[in-house]
């Protein structure tokens, strides 16, 4: 009996202490994939083990202090957060991490401090493609190579594994992911260095010890007591400044004045020039336009020379001024650095500060000379040949001209450009100057075949007799003059009165053919002969002649045609 209520008693401790037991740990409410407080019990080799007021102590692996300097201060009887993943795994265990509860701590953080930009320590632990792994407060984020520092670095070992400064750039909440930049942080610091250094000068000051940093071929930077300035190549001189580094050295000190200082960007210009007073000032005093100076060429370009007028102001002669015969001339093969020469001012614009000059227009103009030649006779050589025009140059006045194929010959025939060759020379006369262009003529040497209807007194409605030069299959050519240098064409139509007399093919060369002239232009070189014509007024003349006893007589007016005709004959021989 006294067995029996021993172990009633004790299963009844057993009941009250697992009701307790239970009540207990319904009081903690605990909750999974939160975090919670622990405290340490123990610190083993391999193990911290922690107790979460759970049924049983919690183990995390050592490594997960190993990252920051936190194991160095942890201690038994610590509070430090974990994340609870499992209240009990299957082997009857509560599973939590340290790391988890760190990146979860710090992702929180990470979103207030990116909306309010709070630096943050971290510890730049690897290196990726395009940047640097940092580990910031247990969270591992992307740091551009660019946002490592101000400058680019060549070597960033002393930057690795050390705590430093950085700040959230952006946030990918979908991905997880984190930018951050060390180099916002120290911009931030500079401009707060620059911000009160900024306090002690104002625009239009001037600094006699400017001291120069760094040159480029666009400016100067300077430092300005602790301030960066740039000094720009155009605020060095009014004139033009080929290179910053023929005016200063690294190190130099130069007396410059404050032009501008940009609140926002804490930046600085500075300027030599402005120190001086503007030559364009009252350069309309100094110079006229149209009037011819002397200065010193300076510099050689693609599209024109700079010349120099007097310090501080230079002008451009552009390609089209350098020469009266080539407008696309190369400036180099007409005028040399540091040579002295003559020139015209064409424009001067004060605003822009440019002024166009002309080197041409101080030298003798062969169009002018050229112009005075028109109608006299030049020599020529031959420089090109086209498809329908020769191209010869007057060495006499460097000019070339063209001398097209309708003006080598009076019969304008294409085929006569076959009969010249490359540099020959030949003698031709000028027709017509105009617009910088000269047209020769080589036929304008020769009398001129048209001359015959004045000499013969011929015009238009006259009946001349021609001889066939050509038969071709659409008309016969004939030649009006003995020496056959004027040879026009009669078209089949206007061979005969009657169609099927209009046959060329009865035609031979020799043959003898009277026309009428129908048109006669001798200025654009047109003439028009027909036979047909020439029959038909023939007719006309007989039957006026010989009509009125024909028809009492009853003749037919064949027969006064011959009849008519073999008087002639008759008076003929």
């Amino acid at each position: 009996m006294a067995i029996e209520q021993e172990l009633k008693n004790t299963s009844s401790l057993h009941k009250e202490f697992q009701n307790l037991l239970d009540q207990d740990f319904k009081d903690r409410k605990l909750k999974e994939n939160e975090i919670i407080k622990a405290t340490v019990t123990e610190i083993t080799k391999n193990f911290v083990v922690v107790d979460c007021k759970a049924k049983m102590e919690g183990m995390i692996p050592i490594e997960e202090f190993k990252n920051d300097e936190e194991l160095a201060k942890l201690k038994v009887g610590s509070k430090i957060d974990v994340y609870l993943e499992r209240i009990e795994s299957f082997k009857g265990e509560i599973v939590i991490s340290r790391d988890k509860a760190k990146k979860m701590k710090a992702w929180k953080k990470m979103e207030k401090v990116f909306e309010t930009q709070e630096e943050m320590t971290g510890y730049i632990t690897g290196k990726v493609k395009g940047g640097f792994i940092a580990s910031v407060e247990g969270l591992l984020c992307f740091m551009p190579s660019s946002q490592i520092d101000i400058r680019p670095l060549k070597k960033i070992d002393h930057l690795m594994n050390v705590p430093v400064k950085v700040i959230a750039t952006r946030i990918d909440k979908n991905r997880g992911n984190v930018c951050v930049s060390r180099r916002a942080v120290l911009e931030k610091s500079k401009n707060a260095e620059i911000s009160e250094a900024l306090k002690n000068i104002k625009e239009g000051d001037i600094v006699n010890d400017a001291i120069v940093k760094a040159i480029t071929d666009w400016g100067i930077f300077l430092d300005i007591n602790g301030v960066d300035a740039l000094l720009h190549v155009s605020d060095l001189s009014h004139g033009r400044v080929k290179k910053p580094s023929d005016l200063a050295t690294i190190g130099q000190k130069l007396k410059v004045k404050i032009t501008k200082i940009d609140q926002k960007t804490n930046r600085v210009s500075a300027s030599v020039k402005a120190l001086t007073e503007d030559p364009y000032e009252n350069i309309d005093k100094k110079y006229k336009v149209g009037e011819i100076y002397e200065g010193e060429v300076t510099k050689i370009m693609e599209y024109g020379c700079f010349v120099k007028i007097e310090e501080g102001i230079e002008g451009l002669i552009h390609n089209s001024e350098l020469d009266w015969t080539n407008k696309n001339v190369k400036p180099s093969k007409v005028l040399s650095p540091s040579q002295k020469i003559n020139f015209k001012i064409v424009n001067i614009d004060k605003e822009t500060k440019r002024i166009s000059l002309s080197y041409k227009a101080t030298l003798e103009n062969p169009w002018a000379k050229v112009k005075n030649q028109i109608g006299k006779k030049v020599k020529i050589k031959i420089v090109n040949i086209t498809d329908k025009a020769i191209f010869g140059e007057m060495p006499d006045f460097n000019l070339t001209g063209m001398l097209h194929y309708k003006e080598i010959s009076y019969q304008e025939n294409i085929d006569d450009l076959k009969n010249f060759k490359k540099n020959e020379i030949l003698e031709v006369k000028i027709i017509e100057v105009n617009d910088e262009k000269i047209k020769f003529s080589k036929r304008a040497l020769e009398k001129d075949p048209l001359d015959w209807f004045k000499q013969n007194n011929k015009k238009v409605n006259d009946v001349i007799t021609t001889r066939v030069h050509e038969v071709l299959k659409t008309g016969v050519k004939v030649s009006i003059d003995k020496d056959k240098k004027l040879i026009t064409s009669i078209k089949k139509s206007d061979l005969a009165k009657d169609a099927a007399d209009a046959r060329p093919e009865v035609f031979s060369a020799g043959d003898a053919l009277d026309a009428k002239i129908i048109d006669l232009d001798l200025k654009n070189r047109k003439i028009k002969l027909s036979v047909k014509a020439a029959q038909i007024d023939e007719e006309k003349s007989l039957i006026a002649k010989f009509g009125e006893g024909a028809t009492k007589s009853g003749a037919t007016l064949k027969g006064i045609f011959e009849k008519a005709i073999g008087k002639k004959e008759k008076k003929d021989k």
